[in-house]
């Protein structure tokens, strides 16, 4: 059979065509029919197949995390714990406000045991932040250049926390020096402090 026995074919006769046209015509019919079925069904079956392995392969990959972060539980948790042991132990390094007063004493103590003589000592106005306040000290002391390097050392082994800041130094009397610099000490804020505080932030977020 040729291509012009299918042209020459009229349907009604195909009943008596030849096997070979009836095979042919088979074929055409079931692969039409496969195509449609292709279209029609498998298609959108083919995609919600593809949408599935998408969404098991997130969630394969959320219980990875989920998974993970389980086995990592216990560690996080003693390092939640070692971080609040460090923050409390800086905390105990701050003096409350009734304490101020002795860390200026002791600051100006480890001078004085330095044999420093001091022409200015002058607390400034306090500044707060957080939870903690910083006070600068003005300070304008003289003495010998060993005498001044050990006063900034005794002041930074106080158990308190203390920073120098801007220190300048200026030749003085009798082959001294004149150190002028600004000490900063830091406190934290009571109770009382910190509700007015974030009642201020309230009314401040009212307006």
């Amino acid at each position: 059979m040729n291509l012009s026995d299918l042209n020459s074919l009229d349907m009604k006769e195909l009943a008596q065509a030849p096997i070979a046209v009836k095979g042919v015509m088979a074929g055409f019919i079931i692969l039409l029919i496969m195509g449609i079925g292709y279209y029609v069904d498998w298609s959108p079956a083919l995609d919600t197949l593809n949408s599935a392995k998408q969404e098991e392969q997130t969630l394969r990959d959320t219980y990875t995390t989920k998974k993970r972060q389980a086995i990592n539980y216990e560690a996080y948790k003693q390092r939640l714990v070692d971080t609040e042991k460090a923050l409390s132990a800086l905390l105990r390094q701050l003096p409350n406000k009734s304490e101020m007063d002795n860390l200026l004493a002791d600051i100006n103590q480890a001078g004085i045991g330095r044999g420093l003589e001091f022409d200015l000592f002058r607390p400034g106005n306090e500044a707060t932040s957080d939870f903690y306040a910083t006070l600068p000290v003005t300070i304008k002391v003289n003495g010998g250049y060993h005498d001044l390097g050990n006063f900034v050392s005794d002041v930074a082994k106080l158990p308190r926390i203390v920073t120098i800041h801007d220190i300048n130094l200026e030749p003085g009397k009798n082959g001294k020096l004149t150190m002028n610099a600004t000490i900063r000490t830091y406190r934290y804020l009571d109770e009382s402090e910190m509700k007015k505080k974030d009642s201020g932030k309230d009314k401040g977020g009212k307006q």
